[in-house]
């Protein structure tokens, strides 16, 4: 259920003219779906730094609107800077953040190389995991040399670009397009020396201090410097990918090589953003290694500023760096997110979506979250001390399930309006009626699965609810009662969803399985609910 985000991190030969940075800038808003969350200029490499987000479609078509105002906007012929260049937009790398993978990435990089050489003329090279040739992997691989032995370069069959004219562009050079993970700049203060914490990069990063003594970290880079405005050195360090080393990992390295050489930690800084999948894994190393009970995401995000120090420099503002957090959702609010007024109004509106399906999902997740409340009303009250353990295995699954089933409100509500567009679709030749009554059989199995899903979800919390009747504070029976009932009924409702959908699908086998998978979940349900209810009278 994740939302699909890409990153998006073109570097432009431009770092000095606000107007020409502003344009471009204004080039990526414009672009329904993208998010521009950052622009860094920088005079003495005349290179600006663009980061936004958005969809994978959405993604290329920014990466597009920039690159048409630089073909406008900036001359190589006359650009001379710090930083290594090849071109006027330098380098395009797509970043899988959220909902995609890496090969989502690769083909936005192949979509975009392709169109950008079409529509702007302009040689284009692959890199980094979308590179098709051995050579062309690592980007200084393809920069060598950089713009102004481009034009030579080109003359040389190993490098002909992927895609684009044989040809050296004058005015724009050659990009690079790509995809790689997503990298995180963060230092770890030390109270010490430039030598000492110099002595602890090496230590740690995987280069370590040369092939016959490697650090422990892998994909990290690293060095040592002082900061003065902090007071303090820093070991910073580009994390290349925080799936094999995350922050927490580094961080923890670093007080470890810091106590060998008898120096402090002081907490650390983030340089630019994260991805909340990172937050959330440092979250889980210090839950389990202290043994904690924390489920709130909210209360995670704090639990980790807290122990990496990451407000040490300066306030970490989680809605300004973690990037989901920075994302504003567009269109029509969520279901989800209206008022309690709202919904039920929406709910007996003269429209056919929100119906049954939402209605059903939005009770379900009642039912979890009454299950939810009265196991955190038993826990951490001295009365109720013996029980703690309990609460502390049965709470997650029910607050998991809960939290699972508010999207499927509007999940609902989309697989329907997805549906009503495929019966919209043209049907004037018969190649037409054939896509529109595929796009409406495919439709209908969406709108199908939603509703199993929420069926699926639920289930996973009956177990939990049974043993939660046996340890609560019986005088919150009547709140367990109802939540009972009401994922029962929850359950029901997807049910008949699902049932009323099957009619129409002609695919026999996909019918069958479906309905022996629901009617299984909804008799279970009917069965736990008065489980539940058994052990509440009994007590």
């Amino acid at each position: 259920m994740s939302k699909q985000i890409v990153e998006c991190v073109p570097n432009f030969s431009e770092g000095r003219d606000s107007a020409v940075i502003d344009a471009i800038a204004d080039g990526i808003r414009r672009t329904p779906g993208c998010t521009l969350l950052d622009v860094d200029p920088g005079r003495s490499t005349n290179r600006t730094v663009f980061t936004f987000v958005g969809a994978p479609a959405a993604v290329v078509e920014g990466a597009l609107a920039a690159a048409r105002v630089a073909r406008e906007r900036i001359d190589m012929r006359t650009h001379s800077g710090e930083h290594p260049r090849m071109g006027a937009m330098d380098v395009c790398p797509f970043v899988p953040v959220s909902g995609v993978t890496m090969e989502d990435c690769i083909e936005c990089a192949r979509e975009f190389g392709r169109c950008a050489a079409e529509e702007l003329g302009v040689p284009i090279f692959l890199y980094e995991e979308a590179a098709e040739k051995p050579h062309r992997q690592a980007l200084k691989q393809i920069r060598e040399g950089e713009y102004e032995g481009l034009a030579e370069k080109l003359t040389q069959s190993k490098w002909k670009p992927d895609f684009g004219p044989v040809k050296f562009v004058p005015e724009w050079g050659a990009t690079a397009t790509g995809a790689r993970f997503f990298l995180i700049a963060y230092n770890v203060n030390v109270l010490g020396t430039k030598q000492q914490a110099h002595r602890m990069a090496l230590d740690l990063r995987e280069q370590g201090r040369g092939p016959d003594e490697p650090g422990r970290l892998k994909k990290v880079k690293g060095i040592g410097w002082y900061v003065e405005e902090y007071d303090l050195a820093q070991v910073s360090m580009n994390l290349d990918d925080y799936r094999v080393t995350p922050p927490h990992v580094a961080f923890e390295a670093c007080v470890e090589q810091a106590g060998k050489l008898g120096v402090a930690v002081a907490g650390s800084e983030l340089v630019g953003l994260i991805p909340l999948e990172a937050m959330l894994a440092a979250a889980d190393y210090y839950i389990e290694k202290e043994g904690l009970f924390v489920l709130d995401e909210r209360r995670k995000i704090r639990l980790v500023i807290e122990r990496l120090g990451l407000s040490s420099v300066s306030p970490f503002k989680a809605e300004e760096r973690i990037i989901e957090y920075m994302i504003e959702d567009e269109g029509a609010e969520p279901l989800a997110s209206l008022s309690v007024r709202e919904f039920v109004e929406a709910l007996g509106a003269r429209t056919a979506a929100p119906g049954g399906g939402s209605a059903a999902a939005l009770i379900a997740a009642m039912g979890a979250a009454l299950a939810a409340m009265v196991g955190w009303l038993t826990y951490g009250r001295r009365k109720f001390e013996d029980v703690d353990g309990a609460m502390r295995e049965h709470i997650p699954p029910v607050h998991q399930a809960m939290q699972q089933l508010i999207p499927m409100i509007d999940a609902d509500t989309n697989a329907f309006n997805h549906y009503m567009e495929a019966m919209g679709l043209p049907q004037d030749t018969e190649a037409e009626r054939e896509a529109r009554h595929s796009a409406m059989q495919a439709g209908l199995k969406q709108a199908i699965e939603v509703p199993l899903t929420t069926m699926r979800v639920a289930d996973g919390s009956w177990d939990a609810m049974v043993e939660l009747a046996r340890h609560i504070n019986i005088p919150m029976r009547s709140d367990l009662e109802v939540g009972a009932r009401a994922l029962e009924t929850g359950t029901w409702g997807a049910y008949r969803n699902v049932l009323i959908n099957l009619g129409d699908i002609e695919d026999e086998a996909f019918c069958e399985a479906v309905t022996k998978e629901a009617e299984a979940l909804v008799k279970r349900a009917s069965e736990k609910s008065a489980e539940v209810l058994s052990v509440l009278e009994a007590r």
